[in-house]
């Protein structure tokens, strides 16, 4: 636990030090949101070693140096990614299914609407929804036995309603 004096200088100099730091590493990596990132990871660090980085002879440069480190990390990464993804062929976005059954799934209740929506739009077995859904298989088939059974009942109603208004 660091001292209250020292969590006290800590402080200060985090006030003193932290908006010129971000705007430094701003002009240097021409990105505010990496460079705000990688200079809080850098205090943040500070923090947990503040005792030895309070006594040391420049703590604002020991500061710099990992933020400097740790901004090239992040454009590293995100240059990495960015080729990656770009190798890839881009995918349309696929349309949510739709239609007056899916409407009326929509209104089931939230764990049987994700049970039907990863059954029959994911493609998942019943052994793997339970797996995601955190509960045993058979709680799964009891779900989905519960869902198309007020699917069933609602799209009754709704034929009938349809039908005797069409009379």
């Amino acid at each position: 636990m660091i001292p209250l004096d020292l969590r006290n200088d800590f402080e200060l100099w985090y006030r003193d030090n932290h908006p010129r730091m971000v705007t430094a590493m701003t002009v240097m990596f021409g990105d505010t949101e990496i460079a705000a990132d990688a200079v809080d990871e850098a205090f943040v660090r500070a923090y947990e070693r503040w005792e030895r980085v309070a006594s040391m002879r420049s703590p604002g440069g020991w500061l710099y140096a990992v933020s400097m480190n740790t901004a090239r990390r992040r454009l590293r990464r995100r240059t990495l990614e960015r080729r990656l993804l770009g190798r890839l062929a881009p995918t349309e976005a696929i349309p949510g299914p739709s239609g007056e059954l899916w409407d009326l799934v929509h209104d089931l209740p939230p764990r049987q609407r994700q049970a039907v929506a990863l059954r029959h739009v994911a493609q998942m077995t019943e052994i793997e929804i339970a797996s995601v859904m955190g509960v045993q298989r058979g709680t799964i088939s009891r779900t989905l036995r519960s869902a198309y059974d007020a699917l069933r009942i609602e799209l009754a109603d709704n034929i009938e309603a349809r039908d005797a208004y069409s009379e």
